[in-house]
């Protein structure tokens, strides 16, 4: 499973929540050379510099990785508890490269529910004016993206009600399956 959308729209806060509620799920932990955030947590992403990100790239570490806003994000190859489904949370250009090799993933595309409320939730987790200012430029051209990849596109008004929507869709998948 992706979850995929842009900045700001909450994708690692339901991520969090929908493992918490159902632990047959796994989430995959990226990895990114960006500075980590005021009050983010230290095991949000693992924080490494260019040069180790660069190394792992070049020993074919990553499943997708890219870069973005001058900094690079990546999935590593995962590695998930036997048993459990491994989610990935990863920006649209990550999503496309697992898609190229996994064409049966389900892509869960979030959005916020406006761009207002995306840029109040861009503030409030402490990224700088310039990030804000082009996280918001790029999220038109990624929701572009994400329907085009025929992601199922969830509006995130409220955790648990977007937990309890992505759980549903997750079923749905795996019933299909």
């Amino acid at each position: 499973m992706v979850v995929s959308g842009p900045g700001g729209v909450g994708k690692g806060t339901v991520c969090a929540a929908l493992v918490q509620q159902y632990p047959q799920l796994w989430l995959s932990r990226s990895w990114t050379t960006r500075p980590r955030r005021p009050f983010e947590s230290e095991d949000a992403y693992v924080f490494v510099d260019r040069d180790e990100f660069e190394k792992r790239i070049a020993a074919g570490g990553f499943l997708e990785y890219a870069e973005f806003l001058d900094n690079y994000y990546g999935t590593p190859i995962p590695d998930p508890p036997p048993g459990r489904e491994m989610i990935l949370e990863i920006d649209v250009q990550g999503a496309r490269q697992v898609l190229r090799h996994h064409p049966d993933a389900l892509l869960i595309f979030l959005v916020a529910p406006s761009a207002a409320e995306q840029e109040v939730r861009l503030r409030r987790r402490g990224d700088p004016e310039v990030k804000v200012r082009q996280r918001l430029a790029k999220a038109a051209e990624e929701a572009d993206a994400g329907r085009e990849l025929n992601a199922e596109i969830i509006v995130n008004t409220d955790i648990d009600d977007t937990v309890d929507v992505m759980w549903s869709v997750i079923e749905k998948a795996q019933a299909g399956r």
